[in-house]
């Protein structure tokens, strides 16, 4: 006869927070939201933590290498979507990488030989003025100047004219070492006024280049994810197919994270997986894996090696896992019975391993109620391919504006490493919708607003850090009619009283 669960499956949105007491000194701008990323003993620290608890999905839609940097500035995560060629998506980590925190690697270059009308073409495409001139075009290229919109004038200089005829020269330039430190890089800046300093090497190859523009912009994100080299960090997702060969290529490019993508990960596929990484690599790897929704997912996980544990099946706004299949769990439930494993095995080993929350997340206080209930950090899909920095298009649906978004499982993924059904490699049904979300603007902007809340939230219930709001919540599930309650009702909005139509 089948297993029943006592209790109802439940979604954030049936549960609230009970504000706790709040002293004096408990505000906003003292909330610490650091937090553990991967598996440590208890009484040591963990190997990566991260500066907010918010990572971006393994998606198409949502994580390449211009989410992951732009993530990572905030103090967060991407995770580099996997069903692409391994060769792309280790080009990707190496382009965030090489994104040294103030150091940019140029990718407006040009050659000596290329004109005005290259320029102003390239100016068009890539909105950048500051373009080095190397030997070969390249942008590590032997450096021989370099061309900013001072250089030229279009209404004076005819187009045909050659880049070596109006480029600064190499010699006329201030430039610094590869060894140079950001803060002697910002030094020479200011004390010489430049707008840019290349950076070289011992052959005179151009390296980085450092902006003026920069300086503020780093002193206006104090919570950078950056690993030992002043590097942004990022993660990578692998698959339970390719791994052979994928993880030395994503580990070759840098990859701080690994994070086996699947739907389901209470798999023999997933123990094969990390069991091989640990006889490669032993610990120096870390990779987590997932998902689960139960305290037995878990503890397979745990036991197999997982460095992190992602909780949550079906749950994602894109997903439709629970109607094409019938599996999965509300994601409240799952998060509160996975963590109360995590800790069972704590008490059992002395192991610390993290709980990633994946899917669930409508509202910005659904993250709050994850990290409540036990999570250490959360994976984002919809919420992150809203923003500027999501790789997908913006398009007008019906006057607004709209971003494209998809599901892994979708048709439109092809992800048939992550969603195969049997040995043919090919999607029989899909497991996720090809959908719009409204366009929400640049990330910063938005993610500001959402770290306010989370951090304001916990300050109700009187704790400065996740894992002392994890230990004072005090959670309630509510009615429908409590739902109902808590937004706006009984008064008529003034957007809607426009609308009206005239008398």
């Amino acid at each position: 006869m089948a297993h029943y669960f006592d209790d109802v499956a439940h979604t954030f949105n049936e549960y609230l927070l009970v504000p706790g007491y709040s002293g004096a000194s408990c505000s906003p701008d003292k909330v610490d939201l650091c937090t553990p990323l991967v598996r440590y003993t208890q009484g040591s620290e963990p190997a990566l933590k991260l500066p907010i608890p918010l990572t971006s999905a393994v998606m198409q839609s949502v994580s390449d290498a211009t989410m992951a940097i732009s993530l990572a500035r905030e103090g967060g995560l991407s995770f580099i979507y996997s069903s692409q060629p391994i060769e792309a998506e280790a080009e990707m980590i190496a382009q965030v990488k090489d994104y040294k925190a103030g150091f940019v690697v140029s990718d407006s270059n040009l050659s000596p030989h290329q004109t005005l009308e290259d320029v102003i073409r390239l100016k068009e495409e890539s909105g950048h003025s500051t373009m080095p001139v190397t030997a070969d075009g390249s942008q590590h290229g032997t450096l021989l100047g370099i061309v900013t919109s001072r250089d030229y004038r279009p209404s004076r200089t005819p187009l045909a004219t050659r880049v070596a005829e109006f480029m600064t020269p190499r010699e006329k330039l201030i430039v610094a070492p590869a060894e140079t430190s950001l803060r002697e890089a910002n030094d020479i800046i200011w004390d010489h006024k430049l707008n840019a300093l290349p950076i070289l090497d011992d052959e005179d190859k151009l390296v980085y280049l450092v902006f003026r523009k920069d300086y503020d912009s780093h002193k206006q994100n104090p919570l950078e994810n950056l690993d030992e080299h002043k590097r942004y960090r990022v993660g990578a997702g692998i698959n339970t197919h390719d791994y052979l060969e994928r993880v030395p290529a994503l580990v070759e490019a840098g990859a701080d994270l690994l994070c086996i993508d699947s739907s389901e990960g209470f798999t023999e596929w997933q123990q094969r997986v990390l069991t091989w990484i640990r006889s490669e690599y032993g610990d120096e790897v870390k990779v987590g894996a997932g998902n689960i929704v139960d305290r037995d997912g878990f503890r397979f996980l745990a036991e197999a090696g997982a460095d992190f544990v992602k909780v949550g099946i079906g749950g994602g706004s894109i997903c439709i896992t629970r109607e094409q299949k019938g599996i999965g769990r509300g994601q409240a439930t799952s998060v509160i019975e996975v963590a109360q494993a995590r800790n069972e095995y704590l008490a059992e080993t002395g192991i610390y391993i993290p709980l990633c929350s994946d899917g669930g997340i409508v509202y910005d206080h659904h993250m709050t109620l994850a990290l409540a209930m036990g999570a250490d950090f959360l994976m984002l899909g919809r919420y992150f391919a809203r923003f500027d920095e999501s790789p997908t298009n913006k398009v007008t649906v019906n006057g607004n504006y709209m971003k494209e978004y998809w599901g892994e499982g979708s048709a439109r993924a092809l992800n048939w490493a992550r969603y195969a059904q049997g040995k043919s490699r090919k999607l029989s049904f899909e497991e996720g919708v090809d959908s719009y979300v409204p366009y929400a603007g640049a990330l910063k902007d938005n993610i500001g607003v959402t770290l306010t809340k989370i951090r304001s939230t916990m300050c109700n219930c009187g704790a400065t850090a996740i894992p002392e709001f994890q230990e004072k919540a005090k959670l309630t599930l509510i009615s429908s009619t409590s739902i109902v309650e808590g937004g706006a009702h009984d008064v008529m909005l003034k957007d809607q009283v426009n609308m009206l139509p005239p008398r």
